[in-house]
């Protein structure tokens, strides 16, 4: 056999044993979602925009309330999660082999409001420090999309960080359209969730604004990982070309958000169609503000979780992570 023909049969055969660069196609693989929310968007435009199937995976997006969407990762019933940097920290911190691949929002996405009525018979000023703002909340009823979840923890700090112990605010666990309904029955004082549903309440008049993470409050705890992709550690290690995809994809969809706002709100105003589209334009552009391009994570983002964790009383001090290392990686939003 000629030499140059055994070297061109060694390279068939070594390419044939190498791992693939990319998914295979159709890989079938789940994303699941904690709540129907803004947060979301990167996964709703790529879905929208077919950019799963271009990086050759079929993605099946379930929603799973709260931080029921990093268990089903870690139960092995999806294999990626929308999920914030709270719920990724608490997990890793108790012994859960995660990794974060990719960040979609990098500062909290949460508000807080409250009645207007009880807010100005406390005294509300929109000037005040987030402090004499967040002290309104002592013994009110405020509702969240579940317990434990990023928001919660978000009405957690923000009253531990104005003097009030978290435990004295009485928290309703509710999906989204049911805060709005017991917010107009008066069920309850108030409400914080992740963008638009806020702003509904302030812009209808009913409520004003205690917090505002997309405003940068607290200023200590940016950059932050509101949104990551997360999945198993032996995930990306056993299927690395299926890691690769999901980053991909969200990597093109939040520089189509970034750079293409006008046609990712066209996309996003279905998802939302009975939504004020003023409001929705004015949530969007606050997403926008907050959506990285490329997604990548950082060490600060995951150092300002184990932060938030332990102020928020959702994490002992002692319990907090001693190491950042294989936690996260940039590797397949590059």
């Amino acid at each position: 056999m000629r030499a140059p023909t055994m070297v061109l049969l060694a390279a068939i055969a070594s390419a044939a044993g190498a791992a693939p660069l990319h998914a295979q196609a159709g890989e079938d693989t789940i994303l699941a979602d904690p709540a129907f929310s803004l947060t979301f968007s990167a996964g709703y435009v790529a879905s929208d925009l077919g950019l799963w199937q271009k990086h050759g995976i079929n993605v099946k997006t379930v929603s799973i309330t709260g931080i029921g969407a990093i268990n089903s990762v870690i139960s092995g019933s999806s294999q990626f999660a929308q999920a914030s940097a709270s719920s990724f920290g608490r997990a890793s911190a108790r012994g859960q082999k995660l990794v974060a691949i990719a960040t979609t929002i990098d500062r909290p996405f949460a508000q807080i409001v409250l009645r207007k009525e009880i807010a100005e018979a406390g005294g509300f000023d929109p000037k005040a420090s987030l402090g004499k703002r967040g002290a309104l909340l002592k013994g009110r009823t405020i509702a969240v999309d579940s317990i434990n979840s990023m928001i919660h923890a978000y009405v957690r700090l923000v009253a531990a960080r104005s003097g009030v112990n978290p435990d004295d605010i009485r928290v309703a666990p509710m999906a989204p359209a049911s805060m709005l309904a017991a917010f107009q029955s008066k069920q309850i004082d108030g409400y914080a969730m992740s963008l638009p549903w806020p702003q509904k309440a302030v812009q209808d008049g009913e409520a004003l604004l205690i917090a505002s993470g997309p405003d940068g409050e607290p200023g200590d705890m940016i950059p932050f990982g509101h949104n990551l992709i997360v999945t198993k550690q032996e995930t990306c290690e056993k299927r690395k070309a299926l890691c690769t995809a999901m980053g991909q994809s969200i990597k093109d969809a939040t520089a189509f958000i970034k750079t293409k706002p006008d046609e990712a709100f066209e996309l996003l105003k279905k998802r939302f169609p009975t939504l004020d589209e003023k409001l929705l334009k004015a949530s969007f552009l606050e997403l926008q503000k907050v959506t990285p391009s490329p997604p990548v994570v950082s060490r600060a983002i995951i150092e300002n979780s184990e932060k938030f964790n332990v102020d928020a009383g959702l994490l002992k001090a002692d319990e907090a992570l001693k190491s950042y290392d294989g936690l996260f990686t940039n590797e397949f939003v590059k």
